[in-house]
């Protein structure tokens, strides 16, 4: 079992910058894909970013957003940059055994954090 929380949402300007964190329970997260996925209202949860070995993005934050892990603090990160209106959402972490860009293959999720982009 894996419990996820995630922190650092707000609101920011657009052009600013936020780094969202899950900290993550367990002794093994390191086995684990970790993943960003954000849910505007009204719209389905989207891909944002991957990690395991390597890293993916959705190609609306590729140049922009970063995600990191720290296995020693079982915590991921999302650094966002040059943030734009269209990426408020809430943003969630996500944890499964393979690296994906589908919600499906997580088996763990936080609660979400909320971030808004004021133009």
């Amino acid at each position: 079992q894996v419990q996820l929380v995630e922190s650092g949402g707000g609101l920011v300007q657009a052009g600013g910058s936020l780094r969202l964190s899950c900290a993550a329970s367990g002794r093994t997260f390191s086995n684990y894909a970790m993943a960003w996925f954000r849910q505007a209202p009204g719209k389905e949860r989207e891909f944002v970013a991957t990690i395991s070995w390597s890293t993916d993005y959705a190609d609306s934050v590729k140049g922009r957003f970063t995600i990191s892990r720290d296995n020693a603090k079982n915590t991921v990160y999302l650094q966002m940059n040059s943030l734009k209106p269209e990426d408020t959402s809430v943003y969630y972490c996500a944890a499964g055994q393979l690296r994906s860009r589908r919600p499906y293959a997580y088996d763990y999720w936080g609660q979400g954090t909320q971030v808004t982009v004021s133009s």
